[in-house]
């Protein structure tokens, strides 16, 4: 009995003491806000040395005190398939990092920011009985870009040869490894950031690879791999501005010729007989 009674005295000094137990929880329930309806919509545009400037839309929140949403745009980093930008279907395999560099009004203007091949497609590459050979090198470009450039090629079998490898030799290897690096610095090194863009685009640089190296081994499947931005100068608008000229002007078209509608004739009524008359009736003789 004694411990019973102890047993009924601590619970109910719990329940005293939780005095909180069966009030619920503490303040009213938080209203439901969609996040979405505090965020807006901006355009991304491309530079003018690709053929489709609208990249796609990105989002951010609004503009709040002394957080404006272009401080946020500012810096992100968009990665575009070139096949997008340039309508190409067999350039899929590469893919363009550009960089927002500035907001006007609705439109985010972007510059280049690297390249690089896609994962599956170099992997494909990759195959026995055959000489790998791979080269990077640090180059600077005339608007002070400082990019890293990295370059892929692998041996290539004759036709008339009846061996199954076609490995090349380690100091072969070594004099194409050097003479990849020469062109890309002289290609570089030598043209502003918009033209070597221009030559990243059609790949002429690995065509140019391959020709030159024909002496030293014949190579092929020669890509740029990766091109890396390293660093950037400091940021000119006037640079930036001739990139997106046509960049806020808005496309209203031609104006269209109006084309005459053809008259349709006016519907002929069909003709109605006309009512007989009734003969005039004679004045009756007076009696």
């Amino acid at each position: 009995l004694f411990s019973f009674s102890l047993f009924t005295t601590d619970c109910i000094m719990a329940v005293g003491k939780n005095k909180r137990i069966s009030k619920g929880r503490k303040g009213a329930k938080k209203k439901i806000v969609d996040p979405f309806t505090k965020k807006e919509w901006y355009d991304i545009r491309a530079p003018s040395y690709f053929s489709d400037r609208n990249v796609g839309k990105t989002l951010v929140s609004r503009s709040v005190g002394t957080k404006l949403a272009s401080d946020s745009l500012k810096g992100r980093i968009i990665p575009v398939s070139l096949a997008d930008l340039q309508k190409d279907e067999d350039q899929a395999f590469r893919s363009i990092r550009l960089r927002i560099e500035d907001v006007q009004g609705k439109n985010c203007l972007t510059n280049f920011y690297g390249l690089e091949m896609t994962s599956d497609k170099y992997k494909s590459l990759v195959k026995k009985w055959q000489t790998l050979v791979e080269a990077h090198v640090d180059v600077k470009t005339l608007d002070n870009y400082h990019l890293r450039v990295f370059v892929i090629g692998f041996t290539k079998r004759d036709k008339a040869s009846t061996k199954k490898t076609v490995y090349a030799k380690t100091s072969q290897v070594r004099l194409l490894r050097k003479k990849m690096v020469e062109i890309v610095i002289r290609e570089a090194s030598t043209v502003d950031l918009k033209d070597l863009v221009g030559k990243l685009i059609p790949d002429s640089i690995s065509k140019q690879i391959e020709k030159e190296c024909l002496r030293i081994y014949p190579l092929t499947n020669v890509y740029l791999r990766k091109v890396k931005v390293l660093k950037t100068p400091r940021l000119d608008l006037s640079k930036l501005a001739d990139l997106h000229e046509d960049t806020g002007k808005e496309d209203v078209g031609s104006k269209a010729d109006r084309v005459a509608e053809p008259v349709q004739p006016a519907p002929v009524a069909p003709a109605v007989a006309a009512a007989p008359v009734a003969a005039p009736v004679a004045p009756a003789a007076a009696q």
